[in-house]
């Protein structure tokens, strides 16, 4: 559905407002924004996005027709889009549309775009939930200020709150830092100073560094709870669950277990009985906030939320009503506790939603039972709330109102602000003990509180229960039944009036209650006891327990004020307490009262009032006027005050002394060493919050008007004192409070007159400058107070502006602190005062004091100067210059003249500051500092020297540009920077052309330094803009442009003014060009390539060859793709750029061409190889490294060569390819000549001073490799290399002694175990495969014990896409020209090499097995397949055999576990061939076991029984029955005449098979044992049958004893002809004798080397039976016509051999657990049927 009938007609979208071409600038007003997806559903839509914004062209009311328009236009409806105002920008030719919003909304709409790309990619991180929120907040915030309906306050809030939130989410998704000025917009770099813009960057990143931490840090640290003098907890309790059935009294209070008391007031609750508050309207709304928790409260080690419940009602609940009941007791009843250390410290949760719910411990033995059958307890919420009350209810509106109830802290907060008035006595109810007197049971006591004044009438309604009650006259405490020792711990608030408390009192009554209501009311007092609130020297009562004396008699005496006011009220310390039970009594009646000696009552108060003290001394100064004779004492003893809750009223007292005493000096000193006093304890880090106190009361308190006076004056006389060099011990003491005592000295003249100060005054207040002070011969008594005097000068500079003319107050100053007269360590501590004095004078106008910046800059700039030479307090240089700086950017605003001034500082400091610079270390902080002053030397012209001046700037720069000066999310500081430094390049490049481009001036170090600097200005990382996103490239273009493509422009255009210099920059410039180049912006690498011919040019005019240039851009071209520089787009513009320039000179059109093919060839090589080196699988790079390192050797770079031989040697050795490793340094080593000296660099390093010495050492590191991939052959040839060059070369004996260990290698060979890896031929099809693996077949080396299908996984897994072929042919076209992957894999048997020496010799199969599979280049792969008709008896009959030869590039093992195969040759074998081959196999199968069984005696027999067996009793494939009834018969003799030769060859092969299964079976008889005796008999019943049926057939092979000979070898005929190395087992039988049948012919398999079951037997008693032959075996016997022995590898199956005939069960298991014995408890693998 369209929704609204009308259609818009639009063209394409343009995020962000886009540009537009001028000719549609009169339709740009309204813009309008997608508010829905809209898909494209024909050719005529529009398709849109949420966001985008469109340019309107018509409009169609009504149902419309579809306008048909060229893309990108096209229609959508009108529904889709919101309309608002926008603001056309023009840029020349184009247009900018800009939405008419406030910019913090564009702002916050931008960073919404900016950041959904990002979060999207958060999705399985942490913080895509907390970026999620943020991004809702800011929508919301967004909307907020869009409805313009926020006051100017919390608007200004809310921005502040936007750009927090946007600052901290840009930090932790590693944006840009935004900065801003203090009404939170985004600050313009082009109306900012470079300093200011330091700054705000600063503190910009100050804050979102603080906010981090805030998130991130420990539990209990946070930086706001440091920050914070004051923390307030929020309490919301929701529900008390607890039938009660009576009114109750919930007090609710903060304990601290340690100290065992309460911190807090209690806030009350009254609880009707029918289960809600009592006052209804509280329902709901039950909120307090317990305030003043300073950050010593927050580290408390435990702190508990207490919550007492106090029924209000009769005696025991158990008790009836059916009796009159007293009423109004007030009972305990039970308790809650919950421990909120971890919501204090925020270790937790702290939210105001959450809610906690506190179980309730009721009092035992009140008859409740049924109450416990329910959860009793309170439901609350807690939260933490920063900041004082004020500051709370400001931030938390909703939680803290007027109607929340605010529970105080038991104390004063850690700050008390002028104002903060308070007045409050907190008394405790300790306990007591009382004794039951003439009654049966202990008393029911009650007590009562009350406030009476002297006359002892009641003080009304001055006590409170706790926070959120109304006040009340008396109060009473709970009861409890029956007890003697009572402990109450019940606290009270007394709020007196201030200046009724010294004529009040507290009465404490004690009254027995009843449970009947009418013995209750005749209960009278029975003991009473008093204090009074102030002492007799008019201090309030001190705080702590307090024990009072207890006074018995009359009712109506003891509530007569007359009568006890005049007592003792409390016991002291040393009086002797009573102990209970005795009779002694205290005392006499007084008065009519009696003291209680059995009876006590203890009590503890606490005074919290900031008019109220404890302290004698402080009161005495108070109320000076009642004792004006002992004010001198009282201000010397105001010194001992250590505390700051009286500091306004201390301050207002010694004010007011001094101003009663303004025709007098003698309390000024006095006064002023008080006031010094105070400052200092302030300035404490104990007192530090009271540094805001101080200054408030300053502003709003203060308003002594001649104070100003009486302080200068007595200043004036400590410096004076110090000047004459007596003794001033207070002097340190002033200096160190100077800043407060000029504010109240300017406080106090401005109240008295508001203008500026009389002249004399002037000269009065720096009186106390060191030039003041003593010269040179009193220096080193009174440079530490000159020294004090410099250090706090400048904190009273701020205010003595205010009432000082700055022009005199500079000269004055300046007169003051000339150099001349300040040593060397004082010089440092002026340069504050310069800062200061110079921060103060900023224009304002035009008529700025001009001559105060002369007189500073004639003063600082030396000491400046004089102090950045010696590198001494180089912080406070740069602070100091920094501010001169700021001030001249704002004078220059104002008034040109201040030129000379910023020509004063080049003159002076611009050489100092830039060698400074450049012997700093680069990671020195002060680097960063001394780079902020740079935009003055950017701005400067050159001085007289110009060159050293631009050599050293080159330098400087440089190295500014090469260590990043600034973060990198400093994006608007590091552009501003860029901008000045492309500027100033500029600049100096036409310094260059101009004045040392001739002959005679000509500086080729000067233009190669501009050339180095230029091009690391435009390959920093902060202007490559592809990069960065979408947003931050659109807004550098937008603002800065892109400076690579203008600086390009200006290196190209310096090196053709080169003219001809430019050979002396070959080929020193070709590496910078080279990176300039690769960088990947097209302008300018179209504009620079270019370069390169005309440096080939230069150079073959001068050379007839660019021999020079060529071998620098070969070798830079490495490193600078390495690093992740060049692309194809790069090869090709290269390619084509050249090619066509050296086709434009026909002298350099042939060696150009081969330079640019040679270059391409490198860049597509080494763009292979770093496109394989990031990928986690790193076995491809290996590849890319041989064809590197190829090429190098190649085009005769062997300094690349050896350096990439070591990159493929360290990712063989991280693989564990130690094999491959050792042949990788080997062709190092042998490109090194031992003949020849001179130094060489060792692999890692080292250096050693001849080539023989490298070779060494790399020969024997090749050793150790060897060793450990067991490739022992290989370090024997190289041990036995070192060796002889030890003995019969240099004669190092010794270390021919060390090389001779490694015979132990021989062995290695012999005993340890070396599986035969397996080789797999894996080819890469496909257009989806890197040019390097497309469409090639490949030779892999498999690791050990590796399977196929192991290997497969591992092929497969850097290719997620590939699909693998089920075919072992090679693929057609349509696979191979396919843009996708397809991975063919297989298993190859290596073809060994004939090796001369090894043949016709005996030889253990361990050395043998070492060449079968090793220095293999050969490797076959067989495919059986069937040809004719098919023969259902007789498989072998149309047998074929495929055999693919692949040729690799190099042998395996090589330096690379692969190689890739050069050529490949198929070969078809026919059945009979196939037949031959088998039998082959076979009869070297059974000569490598009994070689090896005479060779090793201790071997398992159980191999050589299951291969034995196999053959001579063939119950599996037939034996070669078959082979007999294919190829021996008369129709297939007719049928292939031509094969009459390879027939008689089998038949030969047959019959040699006898003497070697004979040989076999012998040394199975004499090895076997007797639990295997019925197998090996059965099988020579199967040997005998199995001869004489093969001699009575194809005659009979005898094996004759040759001297010499050690082993039994095949006829040397038959290994000619097949030499392949032996993989599977064939037939064989023992005996001459025709064999009677064994099995029946039905039931065999047919094979021609079959594999049968082992077949024990029953044990015999003879070794041989009868009919078998017996060999000489004294020594070994051998075939006629062989002299030598042959060894061979057995691969068998392992199929569990299957029960022959005749055998019993429990003999067959005992030859099964031999097998597994043998085996590691494995089957003993059988023989394999060849021709699988």
């Amino acid at each position: 559905m369209w929704g609204p009938s009308e259609r818009y007609r639009a063209v394409g979208p343009l995020l962000g407002g886009g540009r537009m071409r001028s000719p549609c600038s009169q339709l740009l007003t309204p813009l309008s924004a997608a508010v829905w997806n809209f898909p494209s559903a024909n050719e005529h839509h529009l398709p849109l996005e949420v966001g985008e914004t469109v340019h309107i062209l018509q409009a169609s009311e009504g149902k419309g027709s579809w306008l048909v328009v060229a893309a990108p236009q096209g229609i959508f409806p009108a529904s889709l889009i919101h309309l608002k105002g926008a603001v056309v920008e023009r840029r020349g030719a184009e247009e900018s549309v800009v939405p008419a919003e406030m910019p913090m909304v564009q702002e916050i709409t931008t960073t919404l775009r900016e950041w959904a790309a990002i979060w999207k990619q958060l999705y399985v991180m942490e913080r895509y939930c907390k970026v999620k929120q943020m991004m809702y907040e800011l929508m919301e915030q967004r909307s907020q200020l869009l409805s313009g309906t926020l006051p100017k306050d919390e608007l200004l809030q809310l921005k502040k709150e936007v750009t927090s939130k946007i600052d901290y989410g840009n930090k932790i998704l590693a944006l840009d830092l935004v900065v801003r000025d203090e009404d939170e917009n985004i600050l313009d770099p082009d109306r900012t100073s470079i300093i200011s813009l330091f700054q705000a960057h600063r503190r910009a990143a100050q804050t979102v560094t603080q906010r981090i931490q805030e998130e991130t840090s420990q539990p209990g640290c946070s930086t706001r709870l440091a920050a914070s003098p004051s923390h307030s907890l929020y309490l919301c309790v929701r529900n008390f669950v607890c039938n009660i059935g009576e009114e109750a009294q919930l007090f609710m209070a903060l304990y601290d277990p340690g100290e065992q008391r309460m911190i807090s007031e209690s806030y009350v609750i009254h609880w009707a009985s029918t289960g809600v508050p009592r006052d209804i309207e509280l329902l709901n709304n039950l909120r307090a906030v317990f305030t003043d928790l300073g950050s010593k409260d927050l580290k408390r080690e435990r702190l508990f939320l207490v919550c007492q419940i106090i029924r209000v009602g009769r005696m025991d609940l158990r008790e009836t009503l059916s009796r009159k009941l007293s009423t109004g007791l007030r009972r305990p009843f039970g308790i809650s506790v919950m421990d909120i250390t971890d919501i204090t410290k925020g270790k937790c949760e702290s939210d105001e939603d959450k809610q906690h719910f506190i179980p309730a411990r009721l009092v035992p033995a009140m008859g409740l039972t049924s109450l416990t059958l329910f959860p009793t307890g309170f439901w609350v919420s807690l939260k933490m709330l920063w900041g004082d009350l004020n500051q709370v209810r400001k931030d938390h509106p909703h939680l803290v109102d007027r109607s929340t109830v605010v529970a105080r802290k038991l104390g004063f907060p850690e700050v008390i602000m002028p104002g903060d008035v308070r007045n409050d006595i907190y008394l405790t109810l300790v306990q007591g003990e009382f004794d039951k007197g003439n009654k049966k049971t202990q008393k029911n006591v009650e007590v009562t509180v009350c406030v009476c004044d002297e006359a002892g009438s009641v003080v009304q309604n001055v006590i409170y229960q706790g926070a959120g009650d109304k006040p009340t006259s008396e109060y009473r405490s709970v009861v409890y039944y029956q007890q003697r020792h009572q402990r109450w711990m019940e606290t009270v608030k007394i709020a007196v009036p201030i200046e009724d408390v010294h004529k009040t009192h507290l009465r404490f009554t004690f009254r027995h209650r009843s449970s009947s209501d009418t013995k209750d009311k005749s209960e009278k007092i029975f003991s009473m006891a008093f204090v009074k609130l102030m002492r007799p020297d008019g201090t309030t009562l001190r705080d702590g327990e307090h024990d009072l004396i207890l006074y018995k008699g009359d009712s109506r005496k003891l509530e007569d004020a007359g009568s006890y006011l005049g007592l003792p009220s409390t016991r002291s310390p040393s009086e002797p307490r009573i102990l209970s039970g005795s009779s002694f009594r205290m005392g006499g009646s007084v008065s009519g009262l009696a003291v209680s000696a059995r009876d006590s009552f203890q009590i503890s108060t606490l005074v919290c009032s900031t008019k109220l003290t404890q302290n004698v001394n402080l009161l005495g100064l108070l109320k000076w006027r009642a004792k004006p004779n002992v004010l001198e004492g009282n201000l010397q003893k105001l010194m001992n005050v250590d505390g700051g809750e009286f500091l306004q009223d201390t301050l207002d007292a010694l004010f007011s002394i001094m101003m009663e005493n303004a025709d007098t000096d003698v309390y000024d000193t006095l006064i002023f060493d008080a006031l010094v006093f105070i400052v200092g304890l302030v300035a404490d880090r104990k007192f530090q919050h009271f540094n805001a106190v101080l200054e408030a009361y300053i502003r709003q308190h203060f308003s002594a008007t001649l104070a100003y006076k009486k302080l200068i004056g007595v200043l004036t006389q400590y410096v004076e004192q110090a000047s004459r060099g007596e003794p001033c011990e207070p002097l340190l003491r002033t200096f160190k409070a100077l800043e407060y005592i000029f504010k109240f000295i300017v406080r106090s003249r401005h109240l008295f007159y508001s203008g500026h100060c009389p002249v004399y005054l002037v000269s009065v207040c720096p009186s106390f400058c060191p030039s003041t002070l003593p010269h040179r011969h009193m220096v080193s008594s009174l440079i530490f107070p000159q020294g004090a005097a410099l250090k706090y000068l400048p904190s009273i500079l701020e205010d003595v502006f205010g009432i000082f003319d700055a022009s005199i107050l500079s000269r004055t100053i300046c007169s003051r602190l000339q150099p001349r007269c300040l040593t060397l360590p004082l010089r440092s501590r002026s340069l504050s005062v310069w800062g200061a004095v110079g921060a103060h004078c900023r224009p304002h106008t035009s008529t700025c004091p001009t001559e105060c910046r002369d007189l500073l800059l004639r003063m600082a700039v030396p000491v400046l100067q004089d102090l950045i030479e010696r590198g001494e307090e180089e912080d406070a240089c740069v602070e100091l210059l920094s501010t001169i700086l700021e001030v001249l950017y704002m004078a220059q605003k104002v008034s040109p003249r201040c030129s000379r001034h910023v020509q004063l500082i080049l003159e002076r400091l611009l050489h100092t500051v830039n060698r400074r610079v450049i012997v700093l270390e680069r990671d020195n902080s002060l680097r960063v500092s001394y780079h902020r002053l740079r935009w003055v030397r950017d701005r400067s012209a050159s001085p007289g020297d110009e060159e050293d001046f631009l050599m050293e700037t080159f330098i400087l720069f440089k190295d500014l540009i090469g260590k990043t000066v600034y973060p990198s999310d400093w994006m608007v500081m590091n552009m501003v920077q860029n901008r000045e430094f492309l500027r100033a390049i500029n600049q100096f490049a036409t310094t260059l052309t101009e004045k040392f481009l001739s002959s005679s001036s000509f500086e080729l170090q000067l233009w190669n330094n501009y050339f180095h600097l230029a091009v690391a200005f435009l390959t920093q990382d902060s202007l490559q803009l592809e990069n960065f996103s979408q947003a931050k490239r659109t807004a550098i273009l937008a603002k800065y442009g892109d400076m690579r493509a203008k600086i390009g422009a200006a290196i190209r255009d310096m090196w053709y003014n080169l003219g001809h210099h430019k050979i002396e920059f070959i080929p020193g410039m070709v590496g910078p060009i080279l990176e300039m180049t690769l960088v990947p912006e097209l302008e300018l690498r179209k504009s620079t390539i270019p370069i390169f011919f005309d440096m080939m040019l230069c150079e073959y005019q001068l050379t007839a060859s660019f021999s020079r240039f060529e071998d620098e851009i070969l070798r830079k071209l490495d490193s600078e793709v390495e690093g992740g520089r060049g692309d194809e787009q790069y090869k090709q513009l290269f390619e084509s750029i050249l090619l066509s320039c050296c086709r434009a000179h026909p002298e350099l059109s042939r060696p150009g061409e081969s330079f640019v093919a040679l270059v391409t060839g490198l860049l597509e090589r080494l763009l292979d190889y770093r496109a394989v080196m990031n990928d986690e699988n790193k076995t491809y790079s290996m590849s890319c490294t041989v064809n590197l390192l190829n090429f190098y050797k190649e085009i005769d770079r062997q300094a690349m060569y050896i350096r990439y031989l070591y990159k493929l040697k360290d990712l063989h050795i991280s693989y564990e390819n130690y094999t491959e490793g050792a042949y990788t340094l080997l062709l190092h080593a042998r490109l090194l000549k031992v003949r020849h000296s001179g130094g060489h660099s060792a692999p890692h390093g080292s250096v050693l001073h001849t080539q023989r010495q490298l070779k060494e050492a790399l020969y024997n590191q090749i050793v150790n490799y060897f060793d450990q991939g067991k490739m022992w052959e290989e370090a024997i040839h190289i041990c036995k290399e070192l060796a002889e060059q030890y003995e019969s070369e240099i004669f190092d004996y010794e270390m021919l002694s060390e090389i001779l260990v490694k015979a132990k290698f021989y062995e290695k060979i012999l005993k340890v175990l070396r599986p035969s890896p397996d080789y797999f031929a894996v080819g890469y099809y496909g257009q989806g495969f890197p040019t390097f693996l497309r469409n090639k077949v490949f030779i892999y080396r498999g690791k050990e014990y590796e399977r196929r299908e192991d290997f497969e996984m591992r092929l497969l897994s850097p290719f997620p896409n590939a699909e693998k072929l089920q075919t072992t042919s090679p693929p057609g076209p349509d696979i191979t020209q396919s843009p996708g992957q397809y991975i063919q894999c297989f298993t190859v048997q290596p073809v060994e090499e004939p090796r001369i020496r090894l043949r016709d010799r005996s030889i253990p199969e361990q050395i043998t097995n070492f060449y079968k599979a090793n220095h293999v280049q050969k490797f076959s792969y067989s495919r059986p397949f069937k040809k004719g008709p098919k023969d259902p008896d007789n498989e072998f009959a149309n047998m074929w055999i495929e055999r693919t030869t692949f040729v690799t590039a190099y042998p395996l093992p090589g330096i690379l576990r692969w190689f890739a195969v050069t050529s490949t040759t198929t070969t078809v074998i026919s059945p009979l061939e196939n037949a031959i081959e088998t039998m082959m196999k076979t009869n070297e199968k059974i000569l490598s076991e009994i070689n090896r069984h005479q060779n090793d005696p201790s071997l398992p027999i159980n191999p050589l029984s299951m291969l034995l067996n196999g053959i001579v009793d063939p119950a599996v494939m037939g034996g070669f029955a078959k082979y007999e009834t294919a190829f021996f018969q008369e129709p297939y003799l007719e049928e292939h005449p031509e094969d009459q030769g390879n027939i008689e060859r089998l038949k030969d092969l047959i019959a040699w098979q006898i003497p070697l299964l004979s040989e076999g079976v012998r040394i199975h008889g004499q090895k076997v044992t007797e639990d295997l005796r019925p197998f090996h008999e059965r099988m020579e019943q199967c040997f005998v049958q199995l001869r004489a049926k093969v001699e009575s057939q194809y005659g009979v092979r005898e094996m004759v004893t040759a001297p010499g000979a050690d082993a039994f070898s095949l006829p040397q005929d038959d290994r000619r002809r097949h030499s392949r190395s032996v993989s599977e087992s064939g037939p064989g039988s023992p005996d001459g004798k025709q064999p009677p049948p064994s099995r029946d012919s039905a039931g065999a398999q047919p094979g021609p080397a079959g594999t049968a079951a082992p077949e024990p037997r029953t044990p015999r008693t003879s070794q041989h039976r009868a009919g078998c032959a017996r060999p000489d075996t004294t020594r070994p016997l051998r075939a006629a016509l062989s002299p030598t022995g042959f060894c061979g590898r057995v691969k068998s199956a392992s199929k569990a051999p299957p029960l022959p005939r005749r055998i019993s069960p429990a003999v067959y298991e005992t030859f099964l657990e031999g097998s597994d014995a043998a085996n590691g408890g494995k089957v003993p693998p059988g023989p394999t049927a060849p021709p699988a």
